[in-house]
Formats: structure tokens, C-alpha cells, sequence
């Protein structure tokens, strides 16, 4: 059920994206949408409704599908929010339609954390890579933004939904009360800091293809000009160590482990001191 769930939420992804390329106007479904990318198709803008209202669709099926066979399967599942995870019960049709929007919501918040950080990254990128355009057209009024703006703006956004909603979490039981407005305030901070593990996979992943790409031909994609020059920007904190030998340049491998060794410490750090709280 984990996997069909994580399926449902692509798919869902996948529209939205489709709508918002048609919402822009022409010149993103012509050069920036997933379409225009991948199969060079523009989606005719008349029918920009009708992505919306499949994604939609696709919410409200598939919370009855949970309610319906979730529960006969005892499946129980969970909203990973870094810090903490929030569990749903499946035998209420309620909460499975509450579970169905929000984890699409986690999705597109995830998406849209990983468009920052690309933005932030690759800032001195010009338009005339596509990839780095499809980025900026798909953040939208947001691109302009410093880069201290979008390293802070997810931290405190994900923290005030936390303060604001905790008191409804604790009435449906998936979460404990805090015992003082500090001790929430603390929380609030934790869960809104907490955001930053959702670079996880992405930072990983680009280094890893960006260490293959480094020794390895993988073609002559537009998709692995941006990757390289995506890690190369990542790596950029790095490159005033000297990790070549000779023909040898072990900046992407030592990059790659510190990546994960920090993530790795950050989130068992995080989780730690939110189950310690309050401090």
C-alpha cells in the first residue's frame, strides 16, 4: 500500500505540474513544460481545467480505495515530517481523505523544496540552460527572491503550520500536548528546521550521477550538462581542499560521503532533541 500510495502521489505530481505549464501561458508549455521537455507535446491551454480536475479525481478516489482495502489490510499509514511522523488510522473514511491531501501536499512541498534549492545552487546558471529555465518558470514570483529569503521561508512556513495546527493534532490524538507555550514554540522551531532533510535524496543524488558522469560517458543529454553542473556547484564549499592525485580528482567521492554524513548527523540530531524537548 506504501508503494501504491507513493505511486498515486507521482501521478498526482505529474498533473500539477501539467496544469501549471498551461496556467503560465504558451512559452512554458512550449519550452518548459514536462511535456515540452521529454516528449516536445504542448497541451492545448482550453483543456488547463482538466488536469486540475483529474488530480482532484485522483484525491478523492483514493482515499475511498484506502478506507476500503487499508483497513481490511491493517494498514496504518504515516506522514513523515522529518522530525516527527504522524500517523493515520485507516478504518475512518475521514481521515483517509484527510491522508490523501496531505500526502500529496508533503509531495508538492518536497518538489517545491527541491525547485529552492536548485534556484539557490545553480543562481549564476543563465536561461540558456533549459533545465535551469524550467526551474525558474515553475517557481515563478519566487525565483527573485535572495537566497537567505529561500532558505528561511520553508523553515518558518513548515514551523507556524505547526504551532497553528498542533492543537488539532493533539484533539485527534496523533500527537502529545505540549506542556507550555515554549515547549511548543521549541517544537514549532525543530519541525520548521526539519525541512532541510528534504534535500536528502536530491543533494545525494545529484552528487552520485555527478561522480558517474565524472568517469563515466553518459551521453549527450542536455540532463547531464545540468546534473554536472549542478554538483559542481554543490561541491563548490570544497574546492579550496586539494583532493586531486595527479589524474585522479576525489572531490565528487569525498563530497558524496561528507553529503551524507551530514544529513545522516542532522537528522538523528533533530530527532533527538525534539524527543528531549522541552529544553
Amino acid at each position: 500500500m506504501n508503494r501504491v500510495d507513493f505511486l498515486l502521489n507521482l501521478a498526482g505530481l505529474l498533473l500539477w505540474l501539467e496544469w501549471r505549464a498551461v496556467r503560465l501561458g504558451a512559452p512554458l508549455a512550449a519550452a518548459g513544460s514536462i511535456s515540452a521537455v521529454l516528449k516536445h507535446a504542448k497541451p492545448r491551454a482550453a483543456r488547463r481545467w482538466l488536469y486540475l480536475a483529474a488530480l482532484v479525481a485522483l484525491l478523492g478516489i483514493r482515499c475511498v480505495f484506502y478506507w476500503r482495502v487499508g483497513s481490511r489490510l491493517d494498514w496504518v499509514p504515516s506522514l513523515d515530517l522529518g522530525t516527527i511522523t504522524l500517523p493515520f488510522n485507516s478504518v475512518s473514511l475521514g481521515r483517509m481523505a484527510l491522508y490523501s491531501v496531505l500526502s500529496f501536499g508533503v509531495v508538492l512541498a518536497v518538489f517545491h523544496l527541491w525547485l529552492l534549492l536548485l534556484s539557490m545552487v545553480n543562481r549564476r546558471v543563465p536561461d540558456t540552460d533549459p533545465w535551469q529555465r524550467l526551474v525558474r518558470q515553475y517557481l515563478g514570483w519566487l525565483e527573485p527572491w535572495p537566497v537567505a529569503v529561500k532558505l528561511a521561508t520553508p523553515i518558518f512556513l513548515v514551523g507556524a503550520l505547526w504551532w497553528f495546527a498542533h492543537a488539532e493534532l493533539v484533539r485527534q490524538g496523533m500527537t502529545a500536548a505540549p506542556g507550555s507555550a515554549a515547549h511548543l514554540a521549541q517544537q514549532s522551531i525543530l519541525v520548521g528546521l526539519g525541512t532541510i532533510l528534504a534535500w536528502k535524496y536530491l543533494v545525494i543524488g545529484l552528487l552520485f550521477l555527478g561522480l558517474l558522469n565524472t568517469y563515466l560517458y553518459l551521453g549527450s543529454w542536455s540532463v547531464w550538462a545540468f546534473v554536472q553542473t549542478t554538483s559542481r556547484n554543490l561541491l563548490r564549499p570544497l574546492h579550496l581542499i586539494p583532493l586531486r592525485l595527479g589524474r585522479i580528482d576525489l572531490l565528487p567521492a569525498v563530497g558524496l560521503g561528507l553529503a551524507w554524513l551530514a544529513f545522516a548527523y542532522a537528522e538523528a540530531g533533530i530527532s533527538h532533541l525534539f524527543g528531549r524537548l522541552p529544553l
